[in-house]
């Protein structure tokens, strides 16, 4: 479903640099919680790294975001943001709600 009121540049720009930011606080928290484990009993130890793997594959996916929203900050700040970097076509609003670090246009993604 397309938006029908488009968000503004500057609006659009506050919103990725809020997620930066909440990215980069949750990955702060991911590594201080990986780094806590401290049990000498190996079971205990055990017990604590449980939650590691869904930790770790969360800051995988922050890491893998952070790149896309600098390369999104970069074209709003280059003017080209909200153009498909493949095929030149707008990127719907509603695609870009979604997803706002997009480079490309749904047709263009498949």
């Amino acid at each position: 479903m397309q938006s029908t009121n488009p968000v503004p540049l500057t609006t659009r720009r506050a919103m990725l640099e809020g997620r930066l930011i909440e990215l980069g606080a949750r990955l702060d928290l991911i590594d201080d919680e990986l780094l806590s484990h401290h049990s000498a009993d190996w079971e205990d130890l055990a017990t604590e790294r449980e939650p590691d793997e869904v930790l770790e594959a969360t800051a995988k996916a922050g890491l893998a975001e952070i790149p896309l929203i600098r390369a999104a900050l970069r074209r709003i700040a280059d003017g080209t943001y909200g153009i498909c970097a493949n095929c030149g076509e707008p990127i719907p609003e509603g695609r870009l709600d979604a997803l706002p670090w997009t480079p490309l246009c749904r047709t263009c993604t498949q």
